[in-house]
């Protein structure tokens, strides 16, 4: 969370970030701390949309919408979220699973990707394309 928190300063709307990493390595965790700083949603209000989707949480200058297409399989599928809709000038896009479709890899602005090398330890890596 100390690490979400801390790169709000760098994430400057509008963006669309991908998060990779496996099931469990702490995707959502970075974004309750990117919430909590922009003042979008506490910690405990935010959840993995894993069934839901799309969560979208407003802040006073930043709306994020933390996307999980775990159970997203084609681009069809994927066109029946009205992503682009989302995206807006004060609008930040935290997308899971989003290296299934290569629009993501070409969109994207900033990629987190977590590994669990172990099971006490993990390494996160920032990659920015601006």
């Amino acid at each position: 969370m100390a690490l979400g928190r801390s790169l709000a300063d760098t994430l400057r709307p509008p963006k669309i970030v991908l998060l990779r990493g496996d099931l469990g390595a702490g995707k959502t965790t970075l974004v309750k701390g990117i919430a909590e700083a922009f003042c979008a949603a506490s910690a405990e209000d935010v959840t993995s949309p894993t069934f839901t989707l799309v969560h979208e949480y407003r802040g006073p200058e930043v709306n994020l919408f933390h996307v999980d297409l775990y159970r997203v399989d084609t681009p069809r599928q994927l066109e029946t979220l009205g992503l682009d809709d989302l995206m807006a000038e004060n609008s930040i896009l935290l997308i899971e699973w989003g290296e299934k479709f290569p629009r993501f890899e070409r969109e994207r602005n900033v990629e987190i990707a977590f590994e669990r090398p172990s099971e006490n330890e993990r390494r996160i890596r920032i990659l920015t394309q601006d």
